[in-house]
């Protein structure tokens, strides 16, 4: 483990030793109380338990990346496992096309257009403040044990701290605050409670702040990814007699973008296991190495569940925050991440914000179940308050999803559409309305590309031209579900070229 429970200075701590890449299972000594009773609506009208909830999110992993997506070449059985005991949501979208934004979006409830952080930006900007009320608050205040292991994102020294994690309603965190700093697998520290916990590794530094330092490691001597995995099972281990929220916010497979361009493999990780022999690059190694060791400790968090007997009071949800990277020097082709999606991270076409969701609570959701509803991860508010049987905060763009996963759609409520906004690459908007999805690049000026999903889910026919009807309406929704903010401006753009024009000598 990374520290004992009762270790507050981190060089008296005992060292972790790296989670084994092979499959086997933990054996746990101690069986814990179950949690306490919290009252929520249950079958028959009876009183149930609040059930732990444990939100698994991968970094940068797309709709193909497992094998109970398509997946042929990475293995991953342990969330194979996971869909086939529990609910694949086929139509489940990340709050946006990178990182930061994405996880606002899952902590706040609030869509792109409303929320606060809406971009990868410096800490004064890519911050949440007091006023911003996260799930992790409603959930401490509803009697929860509240964790945040892994990347923050959302709060940092150096402006931004306002919105550091244990401001945000987690009892515990510990791992990156920065979105640079996590870029590096072999960091000099993370974070522990707002304190720097080192990790003895060298770096070769590209940038450093007060939130860290970004680079790639000379001396590598701590995996933080293994670190993440040991903390959750501790966690969980030492939990008190008391509901638990766990947010593991994974790295995996996200590349290191300054080891990229200083080493030229950005896919960093202990060793390629069951890869080391394949006839591949040595990112494409380092790239299915990463996501089969994250499965390998998802099993390990699994078998700890039912060790402790609480598998069947705890309900799993893992997702991804976008869509899939070429940032590590891997080879899109070697995978297809992305599955029969077009596009990838920063792309607002499917392959960039449609995410692998499997969501598992032993018991309660139909093994092998799978929906085609359409939700996003701000739905995930709403969701964890119907679990805690407590009301969710008025003016949210959040719909629970509980209905569904219970298997009683019929009491299923649905968005009028969803709405994402993006502020790179000269800036785009999409919707999703039903089986129609709308992608206009640059926002507010740009033409307005329509796509028929239900029979076009590869978006390769763009439909404007034969639903002009449609394409207005989706104009207006494009400015009804954005509200401006002073942090996230466009810059002035010309409207785009419309086909058939000729360009200027």
């Amino acid at each position: 483990m990374p520290y004992s429970s009762d270790c507050l200075q981190p060089r008296f701590c005992t060292p972790v030793r790296a989670i084994p890449f092979r499959y086997g299972m933990l054996l746990v000594a101690f069986v814990f109380g179950l949690s306490s009773i919290v009252s929520t609506p249950a079958r028959g009208g009876e009183q149930a338990q609040a059930p732990n909830i444990i939100f698994i999110l991968a970094d940068d992993l797309g709709y193909g990346d497992l094998g109970c997506f398509g997946q042929k070449w990475i293995q991953t059985p342990h969330l194979d496992r996971m869909a086939a005991e529990g609910m694949k949501l086929t139509n489940f979208y990340a709050g946006a096309t990178v990182c930061a934004p994405s996880r606002c979006v899952l902590m706040t409830g609030l869509h792109t257009g409303h929320c606060e952080v809406r971009g990868n930006s410096a800490a004064t900007v890519q911050r949440l403040r007091p006023e911003d009320t996260t799930v992790a608050e409603v959930l401490q205040r509803a009697g929860y044990h509240t964790a945040l292991i892994g990347k923050w994102g959302l709060g940092e020294p150096g402006g931004g701290e306002a919105g550091l994690p244990n401001k945000k309603g987690f009892d515990y965190a510990f791992g990156y605050l920065s979105q640079s700093h996590a870029h590096n697998y072999y960091p000099e520290f993370l974070w522990r409670n707002g304190e720097k916990f080192p990790l003895g590794n060298v770096v070769h530094k590209v940038k450093e702040g007060p939130w860290g330092e970004s680079g790639w490691a000379t001396t590598k001597v701590r995996y933080s990814h293994d670190l993440f995995m040991a903390d959750a099972l501790r966690f969980v281990q030492e939990r008190p007699k008391k509901p638990f929220f766990l947010y593991l916010a994974l790295t995996i497979p996200h590349a290191n973008n300054e080891g990229t361009r200083g080493t030229g493999n950005g896919q960093e990780v202990p060793d390629h296991g069951l890869y080391a022999n394949r006839d591949w690059s040595e990112p494409d190694k380092g790239q299915a190495a990463m996501i089969t060791r994250m499965d390998a400790g998802i099993g390990q968090l699994f078998a700890l569940l039912r060790a402790q007997g609480i598998d069947e009071q705890t309900l799993v949800i893992f997702s991804s925050d976008n869509g899939p990277h070429r940032e590590g020097g891997n080879r899109l082709e070697t995978f297809n991440p992305s599955g029969p999606l077009r596009g990838i991270k920063r792309d607002l076409y499917e392959g960039g914000i449609r995410v692998p969701t499997i969501v598992r609570w032993p018991g309660r959701i139909a093994p092998g179940s799978q929906s085609d509803h359409i939700g996003y991860f701000g739905d995930f508010f709403a969701t964890a308050c119907d679990l805690a049987g407590v009301q969710s905060p008025a003016g949210l763009d959040s719909i629970s999803f509980l209905p569904t996963l219970l298997g009683k759609t019929e009491q299923q409520a649905r968005h009028e559409y969803l709405y994402w906004e993006f502020y790179e690459q000269g800036s785009r908007q999409a919707i999703r309305q039903g089986k129609w999805k709308a992608v206009r690049m640059p926002m507010f000026t740009g033409p307005i590309e329509l796509y028929d999903l239900s029979t076009d889910l590869g978006e390769q026919h763009n439909l404007a031209d034969q639903h002009e009807e449609i394409v207005r309406e989706m104009a207006s929704l494009f400015d009804r579900a954005h509200t401006p903010h002073p942090n996230w401006q466009v810059a002035p753009r010309k409207p785009a070229k419309q086909p058939g024009t000729k360009p200027r000598p």
